[in-house]
């Protein structure tokens, strides 16, 4: 009898220790979209509510398209640099080189202006403004020409603009300038019926108006908050939704760690700190502990 039960004994031990030992295995599966239309969606963005950094939270909108979510509308994501942190965005309400459209102003939450803010070489041109509009007066300082053109060429190259040239007989007084401006200012208090705006305005010496790339680019940064390490454990950065604590998000079912198979909990885990593979363990070492003893 006892040379029956020394197999199946070690057997089982052999089992438990296998068992016990090995480490369950990473999910590769997330709950986060990684892609909007051709638009790859990586840390620190989002279109997912938990997804991503909490300062990105609920900026981006994934319909048939991406969109920059701001308080004065809806912007269009041309293009996300991951390598120089920026994102092209391009209002479709907006007037360019060949189209003239009713102006409104461009408005970004305080959070956007810090963590996203347009870049210095994307320049806001006032168009059509009154001669008594303060950047032409008092605030005229905050009016420049960049890389060899100043914004009365607009009037004569661009047939959406050369309207005002001829309801005038002459230039009417514009401004090149920057996002501050126009941060706090509105267009109403700048006195000017329209605006464009420019994008990679360094490297347009020479080029004429009705070449020039029109839209908003905006910088980022991305926070410091350990997000590598989760990526390399094959999760995906996020946040809690409650807390907005950073979580690595491993899958669709299994628990918020700091990192995936096998990561600390954090310290706001609301999920269940048991994985499938640890209840199939569990299963496993009691099936084994039921065997009869022969």
């Amino acid at each position: 009898m006892h040379s029956t039960m020394a197999p199946l004994i070690t057997f089982k031990l052999s089992m438990f220790i296998i068992l016990t030992l090995q480490p369950p295995p990473t999910l590769s599966l997330t709950p986060c979209r990684t892609s909007c239309g051709s638009i790859a969606i990586n840390y620190p963005f989002g279109i997912d509510d938990g997804c991503g950094a909490p300062q990105f939270r609920h900026m981006l909108n994934c319909s048939t398209d991406l969109f920059f979510l701001t308080p004065s509308g809806d912007y269009k994501v041309q293009h996300i640099d991951y390598d120089k942190k920026t994102m092209t965005i391009y209002d479709p309400a907006m007037s360019t080189c060949s189209i003239l459209q009713p102006h409104h102003d461009f408005i970004m939450t305080d959070i956007q202006s810090v963590t996203i803010s347009p870049t210095p070489d994307t320049v806001f041109a006032l168009l059509n403004c009154s001669i008594d509009s303060p950047v032409l007066n008092h605030y005229k300082n905050l009016c420049f020409s960049f890389s060899g053109h100043s914004c009365d060429e607009l009037y004569g190259a661009c047939n959406a603009f050369r309207v005002f040239h001829l309801l005038t007989n002459s230039s009417p007084p514009c401004c090149f300038t920057g996002y501050d401006t126009v941060k706090f200012m509105s267009m109403n208090i700048l006195d000017c019926t329209h605006y464009t705006t420019v994008i990679n305005t360094d490297s347009l010496m020479g080029i004429v108006p009705s070449d020039w790339v029109y839209g908003i680019k905006l910088s980022y940064s991305v926070p410091e908050t350990g997000c590598e390490r989760c990526s390399q454990s094959g999760g995906t950065c996020g946040y809690d939704t409650e807390t907005e604590g950073m979580m690595c998000l491993c899958s669709s079912s299994s628990n918020y760690t700091r990192e995936c198979a096998g990561g600390s909990l954090t310290a706001g885990d609301h999920r269940s700190s048991h994985s499938p593979w640890t209840f199939f363990n569990v299963a496993i070492l009691l099936v084994l502990s039921s065997l009869p003893v022969i």
